[in-house]
């Protein structure tokens, strides 16, 4: 795999942007795959407007966006209403996002994001266009990257080094499960969770530890009255689709 983008169909453009989108689109259907199945992904012949990719054999649709040195912690988006109509549908594509050193064009990130991950509380709505903009009015988003589970964060290139196919799709599978849980309140709760044990930042941690994000998980719940039934549940519904090991007594295991 290069991880350079230039390529000459790029030359006969003269806005940058332009050369850009080409490049990166390229890039991705000559050397990506698809983290679901792992078969070629094809690029869409006319702009579709939910996805930028797809696999004929699983049929999962991808959005590619890219971005110039730094990751950073957010990416802009399109329009927010547009986005939070299609979390909660079954048009909402999965995720690429490739990472560019602006002066070389290496790619430096590229990670896909599984659709299951996208809830609202990881769009940011921005402010309104001025009156006096060409599309004035107009609301667009941000998707919040530091909000997402790591484990939501699947990388075949990390700091220019990458990573296995089987790893990347073994990393896929392993909360594939959260395809299943279309209440987004509940998929909601999963992923809070999955964030608490992000946060505690071990292999192996306590039911405890995990309790001491009770103020935290009460203020993005305030309707829940008992948090700590709450995590004991959801932690074992990540224990049931295997994504944690219950080792003995209040202790678990990340797998």
């Amino acid at each position: 795999m290069s991880l350079n983008l230039y390529s000459t169909l790029a030359d006969k453009y003269n806005s940058n942007s332009q050369k850009i989108r080409v490049l990166t689109e390229n890039w991705v259907n000559e050397y990506i795959y698809c983290p679901n199945c792992g078969s070629n992904i094809n690029e869409y012949e006319n702009n579709k407007p939910v996805a930028d990719f797809y696999c004929s054999k699983c049929n999962e649709d991808y959005e590619l966006k890219s971005k110039k040195n730094k990751m950073g912690k957010k990416i802009v988006d399109g329009a927010y209403s547009t986005m939070i109509e299609r979390l909660q549908s079954d048009s909402n594509p999965n995720f690429f996002f490739l990472n560019y050193d602006k002066n070389s064009l290496d790619v430096t990130n590229f990670i896909v994001i599984p659709k299951h991950f996208f809830i609202p509380d990881i769009i940011e709505k921005r402010k309104a266009l001025s009156p006096t903009a060409r599309r004035a009015g107009w609301i667009g988003c941000n998707i919040l990257l530091d909000t997402i589970p790591e484990s939501g964060k699947i990388f075949y290139i990390k700091d220019g080094k990458q990573e296995s196919k089987s790893k990347i799709l073994d990393n896929w599978n392993k909360t594939s499960f959260l395809k299943q849980s279309t209440n987004l309140k509940s998929k909601s709760w999963l992923l809070d969770i999955i964030k608490c044990i992000d946060k505690i930042n071990k292999n192996n941690f306590r039911l405890s530890e995990i309790y001491q994000f009770g103020d935290y998980l009460k203020l993005k719940h305030p309707e829940n009255n008992n948090i700590q039934a709450k995590i004991r549940q959801q932690l074992q519904v990540l224990r049931d689709k295997d994504f944690l090991e219950f080792q003995n007594r209040g202790k678990y295991k990340l797998k």
